[in-house]
């Protein structure tokens, strides 16, 4: 799909319709329903997360070491091919 640079990849996967991608605080970093797995082969190019969104992952389900809130991830033109993966989503 194709997304915007400066939109977040919350934001592009609801215009997009992507199931699993709720993001029910619009983008606040509040509810943690855009949680999602940054796929392994891009982890070196994401940005750590600041602790807030640490601290908001807390609420999410199945939070592992590559987990992100996808608020939090802004689409950037070093981002093209970005892959992540949703929690109970088979890859």
């Amino acid at each position: 799909m194709s997304a915007t640079v400066g939109d977040s990849v919350m934001q592009t996967a609801v215009n997009n319709q992507i199931p699993g991608i709720l993001g029910d605080c619009g983008g606040s970093c509040s509810c943690a329903t855009c949680h999602a797995y940054v796929d392994e082969a891009w982890s070196s190019h994401m940005p750590a997360a600041e602790s807030y969104e640490v601290d908001m992952l807390t609420c999410a389900m199945d939070v592992r070491e590559n987990s992100r809130l996808t608020c939090q991830i802004f689409v950037t033109p070093e981002l093209d091919g970005l892959v992540v993966h949703l929690p109970g989503v088979a890859a």
